[in-house]
């Protein structure tokens, strides 16, 4: 395993020299290195920010849950210094404390994160940290944060509180912070992202925030930008790709007509309704020649980083190739071609893209589906993530998507983006649904 992990450094590091291809990805970015350099150098991250009020210099490109050790050491070794984690990311405690061991731990930022769960006593939060902190075997972490509250209640959560007051005072935690990409229709739909973390600023107790943020959605994170930027909150940005999805449900539906399943028709009209919307996205793709998924991927991080407001943008990189691509993008900003192929792709492609953090939908649903959960969840398995995703949406209580197929669609008649809710989340549910 060793000598594969070391292989594969090897040929991520001969492949970001900057020979031909490094120049290609040069003019692709934005940027350019001296000759000397351009055979030398491999990628390194190119800009550092202050994360608000905890005074800490950020990567731009910042690093979320990556298994595979080398790669995570590769990000680590070419600059990036936030590692964002969960109690609830099974595993991606221990990668993190064995990528660590051996390297200055005051070089890296880790973030971590506790669900809000039935015990909401001090003592059951100190408890849950200590384990963080033996799982990532360091003696503290840089920020703790609540995972996803519902509500400004679960942001004020009292034992959650006190118990950070008490790891700050022993060094085991030193700063606080809440992440949010969306409710849960089976816990507490109607507060919206902006409400919570607006709610948090004026709390006063969160120094930083990670938040869904993207060139589809920006409504609900751009005044809680704003904010933080005027108190001096620290912002790292998630979910800023939202366009893998039209190239994966591509996948979906032409496996599902090779199938030829009889399917109920509920599920063939909700189904219909999609295709139509995805079959006028793709005569447009082809139109405007927005083939390259990866393209028009690396054009949405620089989105993300031309933002005055936010301090550093989270992404995902599972290959070296994954990690190459993110670390080029260090340093740049949107150029007007970027501008003209996401604009291009919204009017295309937006209306496949079920908001994060949207919910607008969900109180019309008479069975209360959580539809924002479950197209997160499905998401999660487009990127790779199947197992984790599957396993998710195992655990949904309460109604999933199959309760979609006797329906007429109330989700879609609501949504104001014409997504087309009801297809997406059958389309999901097949692929989520464990065999």
């Amino acid at each position: 395993m060793r000598s594969k992990i070391r292989s594969s450094r090897r040929s991520f590091f001969k492949q970001s020299v900057f020979g031909l291809a490094g120049a290609g990805l040069a003019l692709k970015t934005g940027w350019t290195r001296s000759v000397d350099e351009e055979t030398t150098m491999p990628l390194k991250i190119k800009e550092y920010h202050t994360l608000g009020r905890t005074g800490y210099k950020v990567s731009d490109i910042s690093a979320g849950s990556i298994m595979d050790e080398g790669v995570l050491g590769t990000a680590l070794d070419s600059g990036v210094n936030y590692i964002d984690t969960a109690e609830q990311y099974p595993g991606h405690h221990r990668v993190v404390a064995k990528v660590l061991k051996g390297r200055d731990r005051e070089s890296v930022f880790i973030n971590s994160k506790l669900e809000i769960q039935e015990d909401k006593s001090k003592d059951g939060f100190l408890k849950r940290t200590y384990k963080c902190l033996e799982e990532l075997e360091t003696d503290y972490v840089d920020c703790m944060m609540i995972h996803m509250p519902e509500t400004i209640e679960t942001l004020k959560t009292e034992g959650f509180h006190a118990a950070m007051e008490q790891l700050k005072s022993e060094g085991k935690v030193r700063f606080v912070g809440a992440s949010h990409h969306g409710s849960f229709w089976f816990r507490e739909p109607e507060q919206t992202m902006e409400k919570v973390l607006l709610a948090g600023i004026d709390d006063g107790r969160f120094d930083l925030f990670l938040l869904a943020y993207n060139f589809l959605k920006m409504d609900q994170g751009e005044r809680v930008l704003e904010m933080c930027a005027k108190k001096n909150v620290g912002t790292v940005l998630m979910k800023t790709t939202p366009v893998a999805i039209y190239y994966s449900i591509k996948a979906s539906v032409e496996k599902m007509e090779k199938e030829g399943k009889d399917v109920h028709p509920l599920y063939a009209e909700g189904l219909e309704r999609y295709k139509e919307k995805y079959e006028r996205a793709e005569a447009f793709i082809q139109k405007h020649d927005l083939q390259n998924p990866q393209e028009i991927k690396e054009a949405a991080v620089r989105f993300a980083l031309d933002n005055g407001n936010t301090n550093s943008v989270n992404c995902l990189a599972r290959t070296f190739d994954d990690l190459e691509h993110f670390l080029g993008l260090s340093g740049s900003r949107l150029s007007n071609k970027d501008r003209t192929m996401l604009a291009a792709y919204k009017e295309g492609c937006g209306e496949l893209y079920c908001r994060h953090a949207c919910g607008v939908c969900e109180p019309q649903c008479p069975k209360k589906v959580p539809v924002n959960t479950i197209m997160r969840y499905n998401q999660y398995f487009v990127q790779g993530r199947e197992k984790e995703a599957m396993e998710l949406y195992a655990k949904i209580p309460g109604a999933k998507a199959e309760a979609c197929l006797d329906c007429s669609g109330l989700c879609e008649k609501a949504c104001p983006f014409s997504v087309p809710v009801q297809g997406m989340l059958l389309v999901a549910d097949s692929q989520l649904t464990l065999a």
